[in-house]
């Protein structure tokens, strides 16, 4: 794609990506549902102040194009991969380069355009280094030797198939299906620890609508479960994914002792909106666009991210949150929240200026912290099952 198009036209290209919303005349004298579809073919609902959002989203983004598109122009088509260092060397970096690591990092965290999302994640994550270790046949020659094989995994993956996003204009045909299903059974044969895990279906499906070819969104998923995520988020026991909702646990209690004190009164469990976050990396509850900004931020910066993401969302309804009396009206503001934070500007300036500061604690050292608690608690749980079983045998 970008080998046999001029720059001039993929910006072109780019600025059709993204049209102007118009709800209807008897939508605009009310304050009624109205369903469109955003650039990644989703259907969305909302009201006109929704729309109203979206649309000046949208124009950020096109300003946002015309500065990557620049860049572009006078610096080289991966001027990007040339500001991307080591820690390690950072001791020895020129003062210019490093200023254009941190113009690097704001630019990123303002959102990638789409036309350039493909090519900059597959080089910023890894993931085309992760190819390059391999044959050019390897994906062909992966998803050629399993397609007949039957396994837990591969029955699994055929239940969700149907289920991974119902009416997308293409994630929902066959075609598809049939492709969302090659990478999913592929990677689960590159890794058995993982096999699959419910939620990697809709994370893959993300990635085929934004990397175009079954084997780029492959290497992404590769480079997301080995290399960007914490350990052991996805295997059998979903360790990795405890260890996160205990650290983010902790992080709500810094940043926002009132609201973690209420919740606590509540008996709410993070893990009831935290589980399918870090699963499914937000692609289930925001929007597709501000999820794309999300992971914008993500292959750039790392797994910190998505704790980030989390407390802002909590962060911002922090007062009405205050207000409830129940779990359920917890949960129900939440998903509200979610499901129609259509400005991912918003999102981001909470995430990493109001409650960014907090993020500045070795995020690492509290994993390792919780790991020993969380891995007693599901040995105990193990044992309990078990225990539970042999005299259900009797």
């Amino acid at each position: 794609m970008y080998g046999t198009q001029s720059k001039r036209d993929l910006a072109f290209e780019y600025q059709a990506q993204v049209p102007i919303l118009r709800p209807s005349i008897h939508a605009r004298r009310a304050n009624i549902t109205v369903k469109f579809q955003d650039i990644y073919g989703f259907t969305v609902e909302g009201n006109v102040d929704d729309v109203n959002v979206l649309n000046e989203v949208r124009e950020k983004v096109r300003q946002q194009g015309r500065v990557w598109w620049a860049l572009e122009a006078s610096k080289g088509a991966n001027w990007y991969l040339e500001t991307h260092v080591s820690s390690t060397l950072k001791s020895s970096l020129k003062f210019t380069a490093l200023v254009n690591q941190i113009t690097l990092k704001r630019l990123i965290r303002k959102g990638i355009p789409p036309n350039l999302r493909p090519k900059v994640w597959f080089a910023m994550s890894g993931a085309a280094k992760k190819k390059s270790t391999v044959p050019d046949s390897y994906y062909n020659d992966l998803t050629s030797a399993v397609v007949d094989k039957v396994t837990p995994a591969t029955k699994q993956i055929d239940h969700d198939l149907p289920r991974t996003f119902p009416g997308h204009p293409w994630l929902d045909t066959p075609e598809g299906h049939a492709a969302l299903r090659r990478v999913l059974v592929g990677y689960s044969f590159r890794d058995s620890d993982v096999g699959y895990c419910q939620g990697l279906n809709y994370v893959a499906a993300l990635l085929l609508l934004v990397m175009k070819t079954e084997e780029d969104a492959f290497w992404m998923l590769a480079v997301l479960l080995e290399n960007v995520l914490v350990n052991d988020c996805y295997t059998t026991n979903l360790s990795g994914c405890h260890v996160e909702q205990r650290v983010f646990k902790d992080l709500l209690t810094k940043k926002c002792p009132r609201l973690a004190a209420h919740l606590e009164t509540l008996e709410f469990d993070v893990s009831l909106v935290c589980t399918e976050w870090f699963l499914c990396l937000f692609s289930k509850s925001l929007p597709s666009e501000t999820t794309m900004r999300v992971w914008d931020v993500l292959f750039y910066e790392g797994a910190k991210v998505l704790l980030h993401t989390a407390l802002a969302i909590f962060k911002m309804k922090e007062e009405e949150l205050l207000l409830t009396y129940h779990v359920g009206d917890v949960i129900n503001i939440i998903q509200k929240t979610t499901h129609h934070l259509f400005d991912p500007d918003e999102l981001m300036t909470v995430a990493f200026d109001k409650v960014g500061f907090m993020m500045t604690t070795n995020i690492s050292k509290q994993r390792k912290k919780q790991e020993p608690a969380v891995m007693a608690e599901l040995d105990q749980r193990f044992r309990r099952l078990n225990s539970t079983g042999e005299e259900n045998d009797k």
